[in-house]
Order: structure tokens, then sequence, then C-alpha cells
């Protein structure tokens, strides 16, 4: 945790929530310089992480997130880490929770994305800033070209194709980031239950009954931010776990979209990545 400083209209805030990204942005900003102060979640963010915060508040109580805000001066708010499912000690405060009781429902309900969504309208209502993490610590996406040391051969070029293609198709109808394709063959689309789910379906899918056999050849799995998608609060993100979710589904490899995915510590990415075989590539704009 560094002091604070004016940068852009605003004092930089990182509101932690549960998940490494939270210590992996913090880290990404000390390493760059800058200043910040940090609001951890009660009940999300880790134990380690709320050593580190200016203030613990909790997750409902935003009469008392907005009044650190305003007391630093106007802020720009970087939301880091998830909110979802939540813990008894992120609701520990019944006067909050009753008053916020349909706010919970929605929580219970998985209804997080609309909760944070209307909290961050309500910071920018108070005259804050918000920005993501993409903004903030764009060392942490993935970039273009290889991060392993694994190739893609010619089949997974032709999947890579074809996966870009069909997300830029879906991408009006907010389906999903990801895709499972081999050469022209569409496996699995990411719904709501997101890609380690997706990936288990295209497990069974992509190969004989049950799961068996050998998989697809040039199967990849290809994750890209939808159209129009706010970044601040929905960015794709990939880690060591994707890799063995992959992998475990006959996946040849990863194609991200560079500039707009999020990496879950890259070099331990990387590594799995080269340990199983797989490849990982950033694509940009081009075919």
């Amino acid at each position: 945790m560094a002091g604070t400083s004016t940068q852009g209209g605003g004092n930089l805030v990182l509101i932690a929530g549960a998940g490494r990204l939270p210590e992996l942005v913090a880290d990404s900003l000390e390493r760059a310089g800058k200043p910040f102060r940090m609001i951890a979640l009660r009940g999300f963010t880790v134990r380690a992480l709320r050593g580190r915060a200016d203030a613990v508040v909790d997750l409902l109580d935003l009469s008392a997130t907005l009044g650190l805000l305003s007391n630093w001066g106007p802020a720009i708010v970087v939301p880091a880490g998830s909110v979802a499912r939540p813990s008894a000690a992120a609701i520990f405060n019944a006067g909050a929770a009753w008053r916020n009781r349909e706010a919970l429902r929605e929580i219970a309900a998985g209804g997080d994305d609309r909760l944070l969504r209307a909290a961050l309208g309500l910071v920018e209502e108070n005259g804050h800033r918000v920005l993501g993490v993409h903004e903030v610590a764009p060392d942490l996406l993935c970039p273009e070209g290889p991060l392993g040391l694994v190739k893609a051969d010619g089949e997974a070029v032709a999947s890579i194709r074809t996966g870009r293609t069909v997300l830029d198709a879906l991408a009006p109808f907010d389906v999903g980031q990801a895709v499972a394709v081999a050469g022209d063959r569409v496996l699995a689309v990411e719904g709501p239950e997101g890609t380690d789910k997706m990936l288990a379906r295209a497990r069974t899918l992509g190969r004989k009954p049950f799961g068996r056999g050998r998989p697809n050849a040039g199967t990849v799995l290809v994750k890209a931010p939808k159209i129009g998608q706010d970044l601040r609060i929905d960015l794709p993100t990939v880690g060591p776990r994707t890799i063995r979710n992959a992998h475990a589904a006959g996946c040849a490899g990863l194609a991200l979209r560079a500039g707009s995915t999020l990496v879950i510590d890259r070099a331990a990415t990387a590594a799995e990545a080269d340990r199983l075989g797989l490849f990982v590539i950033g694509f940009g704009d081009s075919p």
C-alpha cells in the first residue's frame, strides 16, 4: 500500500474483493509506483490483503464506502476480485443485511454482477470515476503472441480462426466469452455457467460417450470479451486452473484476445501450459 496521489482527477482507490486478483493488482500498482488506497470487503478479501488495506467495510454498507471516498477526495475507483457467494462474515452486519435484504436475495440468486453494477453506478453518481483493472494494471493482461514454449500447429490455427468467427457472430446476443472448437466444428459455447463448466461439456462432446477416446485434433479454447462488454466488472480471465481444465477437455491450447484478457499469475499459467503441452497465444485484431 502506498500513499495517495491525484492522477487524472482523483485518488486511486482499489476495492478488493475475493480471489488473487486484488493482490495482483495491488502488487502491479506498487511496481509501477502508482500511489493508491485500498478498501477491503469483509468476508471476501483474503486475510493477508486485509492487513494491507486502509479500511475494511461490509459489502452492503455503501454509505461507509462512499464516506471514505468522500474523505479521500475525488476518487478513481478500481474494483478487483469477485463478490459472488458471500461468506457469513460478509453479511455479519445484521442491520445492513436487513436494510439491503433485496440486494442479498440477488446475491443468493447469482445476481452479483447486477449488484456490483448498481454499486458502481452509485459511486459515479457521487462524483467519482470507475476504471477497470485493464486500465490501471495493463501488465496483467495477455500480450499479443505466445505465452509459453509450445507452438500452435496448422490444425490449431484453423480452429482459432473458426473460434474467433463464432465469437464475433455471437457477440450481439450476449451469449458468452469463450468457445471450444475443433477445426470447423463447434464443441461448446460458454453460457452463464462459465468457462470451466463449458470445458467439462466440451470434454464429453469432443470425445466418445462418457469422455472416453481421443479428443478431436486441433481442439482449442478461444476466449475474448463480447462487443460492448463492460470490462471494468467482467474482464475475461484465465489462469493455471483454466489450463488444467482445457487439458482435461482435450484442448491443444488456448487463444486469448490480447490486451483484454486477464491472465492470473502469467508465469505460473505459462509454466502449467508448458508442463501439460498446451500452447497459449494472444491474438490481436488482424485475421
